[in-house]
């Protein structure tokens, strides 16, 4: 099934926008409601917290008297990690329950506040973050929960930076204006990245290309491309030697098809293929090409890898994987170093690319980027030992 990830700060929204996808079909896993479930009346949770922190955090219902048992459990470290210790696992497993429970063709939605804080992005396949200016947030919180300026504020303070939520953030909400703003970009997300993404991910299909172009380089491909990364490492464990952000796309500056490229380094080609079942599960299924055109006077079958894609429609990419030391995965690494540091190459490789998009004009898929690669191999085979005689002199 598919995994959102939803955060933002308080008052951007984050409980309208869960709202709105559950009434779209969505499966709802609330921390927050999870996170009182555990605790509530009765509950092994509870009577834990009872044994840890006395009685006397218990209301005359005895229920939880969430103020007393912050009074006690914030008061020092080793406090916090008591609550932790007890309340963290409990929320883990009903949280894994819920998941479990949800269809397989489903689109589960964890509603995560402090999704930011506690680095969980990289476990769901998207994260969603809902954002609104500061004041709008100050308000909402005044005026429909009841929570002073200054206290929201400081509440606010304390929690992850709009800047560290955009940094995680694969998609951004804007919920600034009023409630009527928000539905069409919720409907969007659904129709057009939600519902197309659990299907490609259920069914191990990679996304269709569209026509080739070469756009402006996007100054966010780097943090697209480390988000990806992070996902793949969580998918591959030890078997990934290293995963490197490679191509156009990791190259400042540089125009660039919109479609990030990555490299996982594995020790032989058993591994790569060991890792098929675990990175489509993950959202990245399995393409068809076996091998990179052979360079000459290399042994061709030094050149074959394994690719991968990501089911994602809005966010292209493609995840090669190349054994150490074999010269596809060196000429990968070598080539971006040389095009980050060579100007001249890169207005040479961009020529390349734009003649290349002009063959491939007219085409879709894979006629398209057979048109687009066409052009570049020749380019490829004549720089290829201009790459390694600078990567050797550039130590």
């Amino acid at each position: 099934m598919l995994r959102i990830g939803l955060t933002g700060g308080m008052g951007a929204g984050k409980s309208t926008v869960a709202r709105l996808l559950v009434e779209r079909g969505a499966v709802l896993v609330d921390s927050d409601a999870i996170a009182r479930e555990v605790v509530a009346p009765g509950t092994p949770g509870l009577a834990a917290l009872v044994d840890a922190f006395g009685s006397d955090i218990l209301s005359a219902d005895d229920s939880l008297d969430r103020p007393a048992l912050a009074a006690k459990a914030f008061a020092s470290d080793e406090a916090r990690g008591t609550l932790n210790s007890i309340t963290h696992p409990l929320v883990g497993t009903r949280t894994a329950e819920i998941i479990a429970a949800a269809p397989a063709d489903g689109i589960v939605v964890q509603d995560v506040p402090l999704l930011v804080e506690n680095g969980l992005g990289a476990m769901t396949n998207l994260v969603v973050v809902v954002e609104a200016a500061l004041e709008t947030r100050v308000h909402r919180l005044e005026e429909f929960r009841g929570i002073a300026r200054a206290d929201a504020l400081a509440r606010i303070s304390a929690q992850a930076t709009d800047e560290q939520r955009r940094a995680v953030a694969d998609v951004l909400l804007d919920n600034s204006g009023v409630p009527a703003d928000l539905e069409p970009q919720v409907s969007a997300l659904w129709d057009e990245r939600l519902v197309p993404f659990e299907h490609n991910l259920r069914t191990r299909t990679l996304p269709e290309r569209g026509a080739v172009q070469v756009v402006a380089a996007d100054p966010s491909w780097p943090a697209q491309a480390q988000r990806i990364i992070a996902r793949l490492a969580l998918a591959c464990g030890a078997a990934a030697l290293r995963i490197d952000h490679i191509g156009s796309t990791a190259v400042p500056g540089l125009p660039a098809k919109d479609v990030v490229d990555i490299q996982i380094t594995v020790a032989d080609l058993e591994t790569a293929d060991g890792l098929r079942d675990a990175l489509q599960d993950a959202g990245f299924p399995r393409g068809p090409y076996l091998t990179d055109d052979p360079r000459a006077g290399t042994d061709p079958a030094l050149w074959a890898k394994r690719i991968h894609g990501n089911a994602d429609p809005g966010r292209p990419a493609n995840v090669h994987i190349r054994v150490d030391g074999w010269p596809g995965q060196r000429f990968a690494l070598a080539f971006r170093d040389w095009l980050r540091a060579e100007p001249a190459a890169r207005e040479e490789y961009l020529a390349v690319k734009h003649k290349a998009e002009a063959s491939a004009a007219g085409l879709t898929g894979a006629a398209a980027i057979a048109a687009y690669i066409d052009v570049k191999t020749p380019w490829f085979d004549e720089i290829y030992p201009r790459v390694l005689t600078w990567a050797e002199q550039a130590g």
